[in-house]
């Protein structure tokens, strides 16, 4: 697990622990949230935990996964990875966040921390990410990083319960 904390604005990203399994629940857990993830919608706080416990675990030098506290109240809101992705020269970055924090530009601001982080640390110039056709919003998060739709692909769940079209974006920034 890595320690790197980056302060934004409004929000401290910051590495995820077992501890935080109450409030990664309150989005992996909500249908509203997870049906444009790639994770099935999680039934209890135990499922969570063990996801937790494998994100500790990780101690790859390029694959970061933060929590997404907000700075006014401390309240851990979203998550968010960012690290080496199957193209060529690319990294992939994603991010969720609970509901009733859609549309004030969190995600936006904590993917450009992420990217800068990249950036700054690795010389990385080259970033990817993708999200379902009807999640429109992430579409707008992913532009205001600075990389632009390049096609469609395929998005499907983890466990292949559910298939649907993605649309795919690139930048090199």
């Amino acid at each position: 697990m890595h320690n790197i904390r980056i302060e934004t604005e409004r929000l401290l990203l910051r590495p995820l622990t077992v501890a935080d399994a109450e409030e990664v629940f309150q989005w992996a857990g909500d249908e509203r949230v997870s049906k444009y993830m790639v994770y099935h919608t999680y039934t209890s706080v135990e499922q969570v935990k063990e996801w937790l416990a494998s994100v500790e675990q990780n101690e790859s030098p390029y694959e970061f996964e933060f929590g997404f506290e907000r700075l006014s109240d401390g309240k851990l809101i979203g998550s968010g990875s960012i690290g080496t992705d199957k193209k060529n020269g690319y990294w992939g970055f994603g991010y969720n966040l609970r509901f009733d924090c859609w549309g004030m530009g969190y995600a936006t601001e904590a993917a450009k921390a992420m990217i800068n982080y990249a950036r700054e640390n690795f010389g990385i110039r080259k970033f990817a990410s993708s999200h379902c056709e009807p999640n429109k919003a992430s579409g707008r998060v992913m532009e205001k990083c600075g990389l632009h739709f390049v096609g469609y692909g395929e998005f499907e769940k983890l466990d292949g319960s559910c298939k649907m079209r993605s649309m795919e974006y690139e930048g090199e920034i």
